[in-house]
């Protein structure tokens, strides 16, 4: 801090030590605000686990918009990826918009449009969170079975609503 000088009033000297702080809280704060908002959108959803993530990427289904070559990308990635609940199709159009669809259309959309993710990047990611939330695996008959409004971890859909994810 700069030395103080008998001459000036103190409200002055200490004004001027304020300003300089007052602009270095602010640049702070800019840097904390962008920190935020980086860990946040590129984060995974904090809470309990499957059901909780699930929720999120149905979310980011309906509200993240895909440019039609980021939409490629992603249809190129969940082509790629044989439905968990049903094997004839892909993930990419799944057989129908089951829970589990919509959770991994929705993780495939924030892969390509906030992480910037290629179709090999989005496919591996969309792999990884299927495996965690099936540790088991998938016998790729869940809707031919019945088991649509099942758990994720036992074979199922996670249901067929939204507001009720099994």
């Amino acid at each position: 801090m700069e030395k103080q000088k008998p001459s000036e009033p103190r409200h002055t000297r200490v004004g001027g030590a304020l300003a300089k702080n007052r602009a270095a809280r602010w640049a702070l704060g800019g840097i904390v605000a962008v920190a935020t908002v980086a860990l946040v959108v590129g984060s995974r959803p904090s809470g309990s686990g499957p059901r909780r993530e699930a929720e999120q990427y149905i979310r980011w289904h309906h509200t993240i918009a895909l440019t039609p070559e980021q939409e490629a990308v992603k249809q190129e990635a969940l082509e790629a990826i044989p439905a968990p609940c049903c094997s004839s199709f892909s993930m990419a159009t799944c057989c129908c918009p089951c829970n589990l669809a919509k959770a991994a259309w929705g993780l495939a959309a924030h892969d390509v449009a906030v992480r910037g993710y290629d179709a090999a990047a989005v496919r591996h990611d969309v792999e990884r969170w299927l495996a965690s939330i099936n540790p088991r695996g998938s016998a790729g008959d869940a809707c031919q079975r019945g088991r649509c409004d099942q758990p994720f971890d036992r074979d199922g859909c996670g249901g067929m609503h939204e507001g009720h994810v099994s």
